[in-house]
C-alpha cells in the first residue's frame, strides 16, 4: 500500500471503481452474446388458403401432379437389342406412333423362310391339282367304255391308284400351305411385337433406353423403358388424411399451389374420388408428418398453365362440409 497516496482508501474508493468497471464489462459481454432476433422472410412461403376458403371450413392435403391418363410405363413384349429409339422427352406422339425398335432380324429371316415355303406349297398344289385332274379324266374314260374287253382290269386299278395318289398329294400340299401361311403370320406378329408403339396420344415424359442396349422382359432393369401420358390436361392426385376424409366436400373445386410457392395458386376442377382408401405413399418431408396413415385420394384437373410439371408436389385446400346442427347426431 506504499504506492498509493496516504489519503487514498482501497476499500472505499478503488474497490467501487473496480466493481463499476466489472459491471460495465459484464453488461457489454452479455449484450454482445445475445442471439440475433432480427426477423427475415422465410425462404418458402407456407401454404395458405385464399379467397373464400381463407375464412371458411376447409381440408388441407398434399398432392402430386400426374397426367390425365396417369403415367404409362412402356415395356417390350419380347427381349432383344434396341436398334432405334425414335422419341425423346417432351415429344408429343399420336396413338400407334413408333417409340422404339427391337432387333427383328431373326423374325424377318423366319418370315422369308415361311414365304418361300408358301410359294413351294402353292406350286405343289398346282402340280397335284393337274395330276388329279388328269387321273380323274383317265379313270372316267375307262369307266365310260361299254365293252369290258376294251381295257384291262389292271389299267382301271392303276388309274384309280393314280387318282387317289394325286388327291393325297393335293391334300398334303394344301396342309403345307396352311402351315407356311401360319408361320408367316407368326413371324409378322413377332416383327410387329418388336416394334413398340404408343398406346395412346400423349407426351413422352422419360426415355431410359438407348440404341445398343438390351431390353429384357424378365429380370431386367427395374425402371420402365419409356414413360408417357396424356398431359392435356394435367391432373393432381391429392392425399386426404383418413381422419379428415369424412369432412371433404366432394365435387367442390380445390385451391392448388406449387410446393414452396403459396403465392401462386390456381383453382382445380374435381374429377373423381378413388374408391379405395390406400396407405400414404406421397411424403412431404415434414417433421410433423404422419406416415402410418391411410389416405383418400382425390383427382382434380388443373387449368392450362405452365406452373406445374408431372411429378411436382403441390399443396391443396378443399372446402369442408358444414357441421350439422345439433352436434352432428
Amino acid at each position: 500500500m506504499a504506492l498509493l497516496p496516504r489519503n487514498l482508501s482501497f476499500s472505499r474508493q478503488l474497490l467501487p471503481v473496480i466493481a463499476v468497471i466489472g459491471m460495465v464489462v459484464a453488461a457489454w459481454y452479455i449484450v454482445g452474446s445475445l442471439p440475433d432476433r432480427t426477423t427475415i422472410a422465410p425462404a418458402e412461403q407456407p401454404p395458405k388458403p385464399v379467397g373464400e376458403l381463407a375464412n371458411a371450413p376447409r381440408v388441407a392435403g398434399a398432392g402430386i401432379v400426374e397426367p390425365a391418363s396417369e403415367v404409362i410405363d412402356i415395356g417390350s413384349a419380347l427381349s432383344g437389342l434396341v436398334t432405334d429409339v425414335r422419341v425423346k422427352p417432351g415429344d408429343k406422339v399420336a396413338a400407334g406412333e413408333v417409340l422404339f425398335l427391337v432387333d427383328a432380324r431373326a423374325a424377318r429371316a423366319n418370315l422369308a423362310q415361311a414365304t418361300a415355303a408358301i410359294r413351294e406349297a402353292r406350286a405343289a398344289i398346282v402340280e397335284a391339282e393337274t395330276a388329279q385332274r388328269t387321273a380323274r379324266q383317265q379313270l372316267a374314260l375307262y369307266r365310260s367304255l361299254t365293252d369290258p374287253a376294251a381295257v384291262s382290269r389292271s389299267e382301271v386299278i392303276r388309274a384309280e391308284g393314280e387318282e387317289a395318289a394325286a388327291t393325297t398329294r393335293l391334300g398334303l400340299a394344301r396342309a403345307r400351305l396352311a402351315a407356311a401361311e401360319a408361320a408367316a403370320a407368326a413371324s409378322r406378329t413377332e416383327i410387329e411385337r418388336l416394334t413398340v408403339r404408343a398406346p395412346i396420344a400423349g407426351e413422352i415424359l422419360a426415355v431410359n433406353i438407348h440404341p445398343g442396349e438390351f431390353v429384357a422382359t424378365q429380370g431386367g432393369s427395374s425402371q420402365p423403358f419409356i414413360q408417357m401420358g396424356n398431359t392435356d390436361p394435367l391432373h393432381v392426385r391429392i392425399d386426404i388424411d383418413e381422419n379428415e376424409a369424412v369432412r371433404v366436400k366432394l365435387g367442390a373445386p380445390a385451391v392448388v399451389s406449387p410446393r414452396g410457392a403459396a403465392e401462386l395458386h390456381v383453382t382445380a376442377t374435381f374429377v373423381r374420388a378413388e374408391p379405395q382408401v390406400v396407405p400414404k405413399r406421397s411424403l412431404t418431408n415434414s417433421a410433423a408428418e404422419r406416415v402410418d396413415v391411410r389416405v383418400l385420394q382425390l383427382i382434380y384437373a388443373l387449368p392450362k398453365t405452365d406452373r406445374f410439371r408431372v411429378g411436382q408436389q403441390v399443396d391443396a385446400f378443399i372446402p369442408a362440409k358444414s357441421a350439422p346442427a345439433g352436434g352432428g347426431n
